[in-house]
């Protein structure tokens, strides 16, 4: 009887998982025959079912639950084709005519798991992209005449598609002819320049280009679709496929050996988006955010090679490593021209732990406009950082943003300082609650932040320690790259009246998300159709979610006057000029960004009116800017970033373009000694290496700007 029932058991069994081969099988037809067509990825039934839980997720769960219709579906087809060719540089306008069948059906499809057109337009993409460098690797034993005047292009991104064939390989033509210019002028004497050897090198370049792209995969394409839809609905809501998703959790929370940056492929280029605190990059201060990184070399003397193209993971590979072990970096700096000399970097890898990226203090003594010096106590806070870990552990002595600020306000009373300045300069955020409970530290019990969530519900989040750790005179700096926990807490402070802010309006994040384990979602049924499908995937890492994470955007904050902080972030009370408007940098450049709105108002206990005294900092302050050598070595850094953030055209002009960086190095040495005569630094000689200018202008006159408000206040 038993062996019956267990033979009736499997028969079952066996007729369900028929049944679930069969709906695999005969589904709803895929928009695009993607075996017809010869196409090499395709979609996997687990990235169809994944799609499709993401998709009910952003309509229905999110916080601004969009309907997956015609108007984001243009949005994602935009996307995605920034996504792959955001320069233009390999797709015609023929193959952009083509998509066009897909523009108002792509989110669509998602709801359905039909990703076979987003599928369709990736692979266009990947052919394209190998032509063109299969025809570059042709042009290099190609005749350039260097003497010929004419321009290239480098990032094409407000020209129109390419209408031809012969028009794209005249772009790979020029482009072909720069690199192998930029390679002679970087080896100095033209006369005696290897061209085979330059050849070489290039052929090596774009060979390891195609190399690469051989290497993409289906998961590679899935990320980089998933993310042209999740990007269209929020700029902060991301899908992670399993790979990429154990990679975000690592550098959330283990420890790293490495530069101490976090990098991201921009136009073809490795790009640094974030300076980990206390890493090398850190305690270097010559590389800063959006600088490019175009060649890796390891040791003292090894060669460099050129990373231009590569996938991220591979030139990532080639810049971390063992701590004590030397690479030397290639470095384009932040909006300088692709025909600049690069500099050298040479940095000491270490071991990074992240979650030790701790508050640190330091004085300076400064003369005031009354000629009384005034000691400034400074507090450089990277990031709103907790050890969850521990907390969970039940450990009293964890490590904490809170505990830390509060250890350096009670040194910097013993050593008898005079004020506090907060500097929050490219803190990113972190723990919310470490916000809250920093706030406390300066503002005596209260509401700090509102939270809306998804179903409109509003919850205040307050201090609720009884007591201060520093009643005096207080400033916090800021800047475009201060964003979310950050704004939260230098909101609370100008709201309340309790400080000074200075610097340059934030970045505008005014949003909420939740990490989340795919596989919540992947329901007994779905799993078993993956199981069934019987599809391997080699590139998922041991321990890595199975189905992905997804984080989502999941509610909103509002300052305690009840204006939310998306977009406009927080406006300085004293201001220093920038070269990052909120056009291009900040939550206001993100097209699917929330919009910024407000709630009523909590209650609270304002401290003081600030704004009376305010103004006169700021008078104060500009009539000393007018006077300030330093204000002017900004304002030309300023607008040598807006100069070049125009993308001109390069001259392939041999001798225009090295006259061009001769010009720019003579003006660089220039400017860099008119910098060091400044601080009564020996000036940079010809054949020595490039010193190092170690002043923060800001953080100084921010210290001037609470000498004037101590001064004031006395009065």
């Amino acid at each position: 009887m038993n062996n019956f029932k267990n033979y009736t058991y499997m028969f079952k069994h066996l007729i369900f998982c028929l049944a679930l081969i069969s709906v695999v099988a005969c589904g709803a037809k895929p928009r695009v025959n993607l075996d017809q067509d010869g196409l090499e990825l395709k979609p996997t039934t687990q990235h169809e079912i994944i799609a499709k839980e993401v998709a009910n997720l952003l309509e229905n769960f999110s916080y601004k639950k969009v309907p997956m219709g015609d108007s984001l579906s243009n949005i994602v087809f935009n996307n995605l084709l920034e996504g792959i060719d955001q320069g233009k540089n390999y797709m015609l306008q023929s193959d952009i005519d083509d998509f066009q069948q897909f523009k108002n059906t792509l989110s669509q499809d998602f709801r359905e798991g039909d990703l076979s057109s987003a599928f369709y337009i990736f692979n266009k993409y990947t052919n394209r992209y190998l032509q063109a460098m299969n025809y570059a690797l042709e042009q290099i034993d190609a005749p350039h005449d260097f003497n010929k005047d004419e321009t290239y292009t480098s990032f094409r991104e407000k020209e129109n598609w390419f209408k031809s064939d012969a028009e794209l390989k005249d772009q790979w033509r020029k482009r072909v002819k720069y690199d192998l210019l930029n390679l002679r002028l970087t080896a100095g004497d033209s006369a005696k320049v290897d061209i085979e050897k330059n050849k070489e090198t290039l052929r090596s370049r774009y060979n390891n280009l195609i190399s690469q792209a051989k290497k993409t995969n289906a998961n590679d394409a899935f990320q980089m679709i998933m993310t042209s839809l999740t990007d269209a609905v929020d700029p902060h809501t991301t899908y992670y496929n399993p790979s990429f998703a154990q990679a975000f959790n690592e550098s959330m929370s283990n420890t790293l050996e490495g530069i101490g940056a976090q990098l991201q492929m921009e136009n073809e280029m490795v790009t640094i988006k974030q300076i980990i605190a206390g890493g090398p990059a850190f305690k270097d201060k010559t590389l800063h955010i959006n600088d490019r990184i175009v060649g890796v070399a390891q040791g003292d003397n090894g060669e460099f090679e050129d990373i231009i193209g590569w996938r991220l993971d591979a030139a990532v590979a080639k810049i971390k490593g063992k701590k004590g072990t030397v690479v030397r970096l290639k470095i384009l700096p932040a909006g300088a021209e692709l025909s600049a000399a690069p500099k050298i970097v040479k940095l000491t890898r270490e071991k990074i732990i992240l979650a030790e990226e701790s508050a640190k203090r330091e004085t300076k003594v400064i003369k005031g406009e009354d000629g009384k010096e005034y000691k400034i106590g400074i507090i450089n806070l990277p990031k709103f950082y907790i050890d969850f870990e521990a907390v969970r552990r039940g450990d009293k002595d964890y490590k904490s943003t809170t505990r830390d600020v509060r250890l350096l306000l009670d040194s910097l009373k013993q050593d008898g300082v005079d004020a506090v300045l907060m500097d929050l300069r490219n803190n990113g955020g972190g723990s919310l609650q470490e916000a809250i409970e920093l706030t406390g530290l300066f503002v005596d019990q209260g509401p700090v932040v509102q939270v809306r969530d998804t179903r409109n519900r509003v919850q205040v989040d307050s201090d609720q320690e009884v007591g201060l750790v520093w009643e005096g005179p207080f400033g916090v700096i800021i800047n475009r790259f201060s964003a979310s926990a950050s704004e939260i807490f230098a909101g609370a402070i100008q709201d309340y009246g309790r400080g000074i802010i200075l610097g340059s309006t934030s970045y505008g994040k005014g949003t909420v998300q939740n990490a989340v384990d795919m596989s919540r979602f992947i329901s007994a049924t779905n799993k078993l159709l993956i199981k069934a499908a019987g599809e391997s995937d080699p590139d998922t890492p041991n321990g890595a979610p199975e189905f992905g994470q997804i984080n989502i955007t999941m509610g909103k904050f509002y300052r305690v006057t009840g204006s939310s902080t998306q977009h406009k972030g927080v406006t300085p009370d004293v201001t220093f000029p920038t070269q990052y408007s909120a056009e291009k940098f900040g939550e206001s450049s993100e097209p699917s960004a929330l919009p910024w709105d407000q709630i009523k108002p909590t209650k609270f206990a304002k401290i003081g009116d600030l704004k009376p005294i305010s103004t006169q900092l700021e008078e104060i302050h500009k009539k000393r800017l007018e006077k300030s050598p330093a204000y002017t070595f900004l304002l030309e850094d300023i607008a040598e970033f807006n100069k070049n953030e125009t993308m001109p055209a390069i001259s392939l002009n041999e001798a225009k373009l090295k006259a061009e960086r001769e010009k720019s190095r003579i003006k660089q040495r220039e400017r860099i000694n008119k910098q060091l005569a400044f601080q009564g630094e020996p000036l940079w000689k010809e054949g020595q290496p490039q010193p190092k200018i170690d002043y923060d202008f800001v953080l100084e006159e921010s210290a001037n700007v609470l000498t004037d408000f101590i001064r004031l206040n006395k009065k």
